[in-house]
């Protein structure tokens, strides 16, 4: 990877009136690099890219992509022969074929490789676009983006409508044209698929960025998810230690409190049959790692010293324990918290349409 730039802003501010899209935006992308862009709904990522592909002048600030000015708009068309986009909402021309319609792009921005596209994501080129489901059109959509084979691929939500199997696809096919130089820009608010792909992320929240930073450094401020169920129960504040973060405590099934009437709370108060009881038990059997002794799960994300946290389990008598990586949406609520949606705004509201009419062509 090179340290070459492919995307710089500097301040990048965009309002809408009185209404703040994004404000004092500065980040690099590196060529050769998969850059994630995160956020809730309506945090500033379209905005973003809406001015970065020069749909939208900044009010303040400056953007270059792959080195032009994104409000030169003649530096922009030429621009735009080394980049791919995929927009969030598509807006293509419902009342032609795909094929027609691809043919058509081709003929503004050349075309090497349909052919192998249309293979790998097989969208039905011979059906009006009207006719498309959103996976559809999101299949047309990467087919477009990369038909010219670019440099630079912009990408806002792409795996949005896609089933999990092309989902999977896409993302495979992302890393492969990684390996071959291209760069990616990737929005998304689904943080376990930027997590799979990503070199580094920015995180955006009411149009500010409030951290950037590779995915490991990410996961490594976040530490470990940690789950152990231990016998007996746990007294309250007997894992306030350091480093341990969102401490949850809960009771087995056998530990839940009984019915006013004395019997089982799941039944009404009702005597279960004899065959629920056996089966109960049965799949209790199958799927309690403890062998059915009771206990009390403790769950919490650690960041401490690992010595200090295995000192501290010592003292009881663990029936199951399980550490794992926290999922990137721990990170994102843990340092960035719940979003203020009357803070934030929405470019394609603000704009008046889900997509400009250059989006559809340009590109």
């Amino acid at each position: 990877m090179t340290n070459t730039t492919a995307i710089r802003t500097e301040g990048l501010t965009k309002y809408y009136g009185e209404t703040r899209g994004i404000e004092d935006l500065s980040l690099d992308v590196r060529e050769g690099e998969v850059f994630g862009f995160l956020g809730p709904n309506g945090a500033g990522k379209s905005t973003t890219i809406r001015t970065l592909m020069g749909f939208q002048s900044p009010t303040a600030g400056s953007a270059t992509v792959l080195g032009y000015d994104v409000t030169d708009r003649t530096a922009m068309i030429e621009a735009k022969r080394s980049i791919g986009y995929i927009p969030a909402e598509m807006g293509f021309d419902e009342g032609v074929t795909g094929e027609r319609f691809l043919r058509y792009q081709a003929s503004l921005k050349g075309d090497t490789r349909s052919e192998e596209l249309l293979s790998l994501f097989d969208p039905p080129m011979d059906r009006k676009i009207g006719e498309y489901s959103t996976g559809n059109m999101r299949k047309l959509a990467v087919v477009l983006a990369f038909m010219h084979d670019p440099d630079l691929v912009i990408m806002d939500e792409p795996t949005s409508g896609l089933d999990p199997l092309m989902q999977e696809r896409f993302l495979s096919f992302v890393r492969d044209e990684q390996r071959q130089g291209v760069t990616f820009f990737f929005s998304s608010h689904v943080l376990s698929e930027v997590q799979k792909i990503a070199d580094r992320v920015g995180v955006i929240r009411n149009g500010h960025l409030v951290e950037l930073e590779d995915v490991e450094t990410l996961l490594d401020r976040t530490g470990k998810r940690v789950s152990a169920h231990v016998a007996g129960t746990v007294e309250p504040g007997a894992f306030d230690i350091d480093g341990a973060h969102d401490v949850s405590v809960g009771g087995d099934e056998s530990s839940r409190p009984a019915a006013a009437d004395g019997g089982d709370p799941r039944t009404n108060g009702s005597t279960p049959s004899r065959e629920e009881t056996a089966s109960e038990a049965s799949d209790t059997e199958r799927s309690d790692p403890a062998g059915g002794r009771e206990g009390t799960t403790v769950s919490f994300t650690y960041t401490g010293d690992y010595n200090a946290l295995l000192a501290h389990l010592i003292d009881y008598d663990i029936l199951d324990l399980d550490i794992a990586d926290a999922p990137l949406e721990d990170v994102f609520m843990r340092f960035y918290g719940t979003v203020d949606p009357d803070a934030e705004v929405d470019a394609e509201t603000e704009s008046g349409s889900s997509v400009a009419p250059e989006e559809q062509t340009d590109v």
